[in-house]
């Protein structure tokens, strides 16, 4: 069986909480499997932190959705800020707010 997901670019921007889907995003991926946090949420941590390079993705429409995903990634970024995570399991719970190093501490 397939662990779906999907990952998200979102800006930071002022008094946005990381533990809400933003109302805007940037680029999304869809991953068919292998998407929980044990290894998708590595695999990006490992990207970010160690410039690993990230296979089976693949580019979205900023407008599709899926009524099937077990996961949602969101990767916060902007310019002089550091990167963070957020993870979304499909009862649409928040179950990860953090940079990458804390994702690899909890997951890898």
């Amino acid at each position: 069986m397939a662990t779906r997901a999907q990952v998200r670019f979102a800006t930071r921007e002022e008094g946005q909480s990381f533990n809400k889907h933003p109302s805007a995003i940037h680029a999304q991926f869809y991953v068919h499997s292998d998407g929980y946090p044990e290894f998708l949420g590595v695999e990006i941590a490992n990207s970010l932190e160690r410039e690993e390079k990230v296979d089976s993705w693949e580019i979205e429409n900023l407008d599709t959705k899926h009524s099937d995903l077990n996961y949602i990634y969101y990767i916060w970024q902007a310019p002089s800020k550091t990167t963070w995570i957020s993870i979304f399991n499909e009862e649409n719970e928040c179950i990860f707010v953090g940079e990458p190093q804390k994702l690899l501490e909890k997951y890898d």
